[in-house]
């Protein structure tokens, strides 16, 4: 499920977007091995800083599990600041109509193998669907991006293969680096579609998105919870009521997160919790693939 943030909405999304910066931490940082800056088990950039548009994957715990970063090319973006040797001395693309597409990464450990949702093959296709779908409603005609071998070969075989390739392959530390051109089309969106058997529209709402979301977000012990659209009268969660945005948090297999909803709905009647923290088929969305 996607939820796409940027300038205007980023204020609501602060919460994700850490989850997003320490995803993005793990895997550049600690599985591939990439020199980027991380602090405070966050891995952001300067592009970070520049309002793009970061296109998000969460479960159906509301956990982010994908995401990959938007940047318009008419500003500073990686290719032609950081990876420009990459063009062989032509100059970078420069265009309203064509973004770049960086900083792409799942989440290996929460998903699984295989076909089907829940798995890195679905999450990969879902955010590719997205990005591409929410670029076209934006004018974009092509996406520019820098990637590996690995990524091209997973771009080849899921139905999204480049167009085109820009300048040539060079090592990067300890990686190869190639700019891959891809369009911005219906038939690439209906070939990536097809290839992950996606037929649904993969965008959360933002109010959604937020109430998903809240399940994983921690409560500290003591203290008011900020309010968020999770809680529908946006007044602070009562101690009951944080015990449990907790254990639903913490609950590590689809029969703790149904004894929860369990729980909520058993003592709905006399505290009036469900309605506060329950999102709109709150039960299919929890209680479905963990």
């Amino acid at each position: 499920m996607i939820i796409v943030i940027d300038a205007l909405n980023k204020h609501q999304f602060s919460p994700v977007l850490d989850e997003m910066f320490r995803l993005r931490a793990r895997v550049f940082e600690g599985r591939l091995g990439w020199d980027v800056k991380v602090v405070d088990g966050m891995e952001r950039d300067a592009f970070d800083d520049l309002n793009p548009v970061h296109v998000v994957s969460l479960d159906d715990c509301g956990h982010v599990v994908g995401c990959m970063r938007l940047l318009q090319t008419t500003g500073p973006h990686m290719l032609a600041d950081v990876f420009h040797s990459i063009l062989d001395g032509e100059p970078p693309l420069r265009s309203a109509q064509i973004w770049e597409a960086t900083r792409f990464c799942v989440d290996t450990k929460r998903l699984s193998g295989g076909r089907g949702r829940n798995t890195v093959s679905y999450v990969t296709s879902e955010v590719m669907i997205g990005a591409f779908e929410y670029a076209q409603r934006a004018g974009v005609l092509d996406a520019v991006a820098v990637i590996d071998p690995v990524m091209n070969r997973v771009l080849q075989r899921s139905g999204n293969a480049p167009v085109d390739y820009l300048g040539s392959a060079k090592p990067m530390g300890k990686v190869t680096a190639m700019a891959a051109l891809m369009d911005c089309s219906d038939e690439r969106i209906s070939s990536i579609r097809d290839y992950a058997g996606i037929k649904h529209d993969v965008f959360l709402s933002e109010d959604e998105a937020l109430k998903l979301f809240a399940w994983t977000a921690p409560v500290a012990s003591g203290s008011a919870a900020t309010p968020s659209p999770a809680n529908r009268d946006h007044k602070p969660l009562s101690t009951l009521e944080k015990y449990f945005v907790e254990q639903m948090r913490e609950a590590r297999s689809e029969q703790e997160k149904q004894a929860v909803l369990d729980l909520i709905e058993a003592l709905s009647d006399r505290y009036a919790v469900k309605e506060r923290l329950l999102p709109r088929n709150g039960r299919t969305a929890l209680a479905n693939e963990a």
